[in-house]
C-alpha cells in the first residue's frame, strides 16, 4: 500500500506535524484506504517518504497507538488494529492492485480546500454549454421523454455527430462505429474489461497516466512498459516486446501523451497499424488530448485511419478536456462487430449514459471545431505563464514543451518527486510524483503539473518555489544557463 498516497493532503492542516500525520492516518484508515491488520512503513521509511523527521513518525504512531489505532509486535512491526472504529468500513474497501491513481482521484473526491492542486488536469465549463443547453424547444424535450430511456450504445444524434466529427479529423467513421461511453475513463475500462483477462500483459507508454493505468490494472492486467521519446512510443521496443510477452492489447495516447505532452509521429502511426493487422493484436488509443493542442496544425489522423478493415484499433475520444469534465461524455470508435461487445458490455455496467446530457453533446460536438480553436487559445496562454513562472521561482527545473495536451512533465536536478510533493503539500499545493505516471516505478526525478486558470497558477509556482527552497536537496546539480530542454 502506498501510505503517502492514503494519506492525501495531511499535512495542509493547522496543527504539530505529528499530530496532522496522526490524524491523516486516521483519516485513511476510516476511509478504509489502509485496512485492519495492515502493516505500515518502519518509522525511518515512512519519515523519509513524507519528508519529515523520523520522531514525528514516533510521535505520530506512539499517539495512534495509545488511541487504539496501531498496535506494535516485535518481530512483525507496526500495524493496523483490527478492532478499530472504522474496521467495519475498511471491510468493504475496493483496491486495485499497483494501482497508483489515488493522488489525482482523491482531489476531485474531496474537493480543493485550501491547498492549490496541480494534480488532476481540468478545464473550466465553456459558456457554449450554457448557451447549447437553452436552445432546446418543449417540444424537443418532450420528444426526447418518449421511449425507455436506456440506449446502451448512444442516443443516434450524438452518435451520428461523433462519426462526422472524426470523419473530418481523417478517420472515415459511420454511426454503427461508434459507443458513447461516460468520458474516455469509462471507454478504458470497458475496453480493457472486453479485451483482458487476469494476467495477461498489456504494453503501455511509460510514463503514463496513472488513471488510465489504474483502469487496466482493474482488468487484472500486468502492465509492460515501452519507452517514449519526442516522436512517441518507440515502435521497435514495442515490437520486441510483443514478441516477448504475446500481450492482449497495447494502450496508448497518440495525440497528445499524458504526462509528457508528445505528439506520435505519422510514420510510427503507419507501423502502429500495419502491426495491429499482421498479430492481430488489439490497440487501444487514447485521443481525449487531442482537442487540447498548442500548434497550428492538426495532429495527423488517428492510428486506426492508417489500419485495414478488420484490424482490432479502438478509437477513444471525449468531451472533458475541451468542454468540461461535468458533461462525462467520450466514445470510443471501433469496427462493428467490436462495437456490438463493447455495448453489451456498456449495458451491463449502466444501461446506457444519459439521454439528455447526450442531446447536449450532441450540438456541442457539432461545434467541435470551434471550441477547441478557442480552449487551445487559452490553454497556450496558461501554458507559456506556467513556463516563464517555473523560469523565474525554479529556474533550475527543466521540461520539454509539450504539443499539447493539459500538463507540463517536469524534470527535478536533484532529489526525489515523491520526497518533494510531500514538502510541497505543506506549503499548500499539490502535485503529482513522477512515479506515480509509470508502470514500474521509474522517473523518481519527475513531477507532472497540470495547467491550471492562472490566478491559481500564478500562487501555485510560487508556493513550488518555496517549498524547492525548503527541500534544497544536497546533491543539487549547478542552475543551467538554459531554462527549457527542447
Amino acid at each position: 500500500m502506498d501510505v503517502a498516497a492514503a494519506l492525501g493532503a495531511w499535512s495542509a492542516t493547522g496543527g504539530p506535524l505529528h499530530r496532522k500525520l496522526a490524524d491523516g492516518l486516521v483519516g485513511a484508515i476510516e476511509r478504509g484506504d489502509l485496512g485492519p491488520g495492515e502493516r505500515l512503513p518502519a518509522e525511518r521509511t515512512l519519515a523519509r517518504t513524507l519528508a519529515v523527521s523520523r520522531s514525528t513518525v514516533v510521535a505520530a504512531y506512539d499517539h495512534l497507538r495509545a488511541e487504539g489505532w496501531l498496535e506494535s509486535r516485535q518481530g512483525s512491526g507496526t500495524r493496523v488494529r483490527w478492532t478499530t472504529p472504522a474496521s467495519s468500513a475498511a471491510s468493504g474497501r475496493v483496491t486495485i492492485p499497483g494501482g497508483s491513481g489515488d493522488v489525482i482521484f482523491r482531489r476531485l473526491m474531496e474537493g480543493p480546500g485550501s491547498v492549490i492542486s496541480l494534480a488532476a488536469a481540468i478545464v473550466p465549463g465553456s459558456p457554449i454549454i450554457s448557451e447549447v443547453t437553452g436552445s432546446f424547444t418543449s417540444r424537443e424535450l418532450d420528444d426526447m421523454l418518449q421511449g425507455s430511456g436506456y440506449v446502451p450504445l448512444g442516443l443516434p444524434a450524438l452518435r451520428r455527430e461523433i462519426a462526422l466529427f472524426l470523419s473530418r479529423t481523417g478517420l472515415p467513421t459511420v454511426p454503427e462505429q461508434v459507443l458513447v461511453t461516460s468520458g474516455a475513463q469509462q471507454a478504458i475500462s470497458l475496453a480493457a474489461t472486453l479485451l483482458v483477462r487476469p494476467g495477461d500483459a498489456v504494453l503501455v507508454e511509460n510514463p503514463s497516466f496513472s488513471g488510465c493505468l489504474d483502469a487496466v490494472r482493474a482488468a487484472g492486467a500486468r502492465l509492460v512498459p515501452v519507452p517514449i521519446d519526442n516522436d512517441g512510443v518507440d515502435v521497435d521496443a514495442l515490437d520486441h516486446l510483443a514478441d516477448r510477452t504475446s500481450p492482449a492489447a497495447v494502450y496508448l495516447m497518440p495525440s497528445f501523451h499524458n504526462p509528457t505532452g508528445v505528439m506520435l509521429s505519422e510514420s510510427r502511426r503507419r507501423r502502429l497499424a500495419r502491426l495491429a493487422a499482421e498479430r492481430n493484436l488489439p490497440i487501444i488509443e487514447d485521443n481525449a488530448l487531442r482537442v487540447v493542442r498548442f500548434r497550428a496544425e492538426e495532429p495527423p489522423p488517428a492510428i486506426a485511419a492508417y489500419a485495414s478493415d478488420g484490424a482490432p484499433v479502438l478509437t477513444i475520444g471525449s468531451l472533458s478536456k475541451v468542454l468540461w469534465g461535468g458533461l462525462r461524455v467520450g466514445w470510443v470508435r471501433a469496427d462493428e462487430t467490436m462495437i456490438g461487445r463493447l455495448g453489451h458490455c456498456k449495458a451491463v455496467h449502466d444501461l446506457g449514459s444519459p439521454v439528455f446530457t447526450q442531446a447536449i453533446a450532441a450540438r456541442l460536438v457539432a461545434r467541435l471545431d470551434e471550441v477547441q480553436e478557442q480552449r487551445g487559445r487559452e490553454l497556450s496562454s496558461y501554458l507559456a505563464r506556467a513556463q516563464a513562472l517555473l523560469a523565474e521561482h525554479v529556474p533550475d527545473w527543466t521540461w520539454r514543451p509539450p504539443e499539447g495536451g493539459l500538463a507540463l512533465w517536469v524534470k527535478l536536478p536533484a532529489g526525489d518527486g515523491g520526497e518533494f510533493s510531500q514538502v510541497a503539500l505543506r506549503h499548500g499545493v499539490e502535485v503529482v510524483p513522477g512515479v506515480t505516471m509509470s508502470a514500474d516505478g521509474s522517473f523518481a526525478d519527475h513531477l507532472r503539473l497540470a495547467l491550471v486558470e492562472p490566478p491559481l497558477l500564478d500562487e501555485a509556482i510560487v508556493r513550488l518555489g518555496r517549498a524547492w527552497a525548503a527541500y534544497a536537496p544536497s546533491d543539487a546539480a549547478p542552475r543551467p544557463q538554459l531554462r527549457v530542454i527542447v
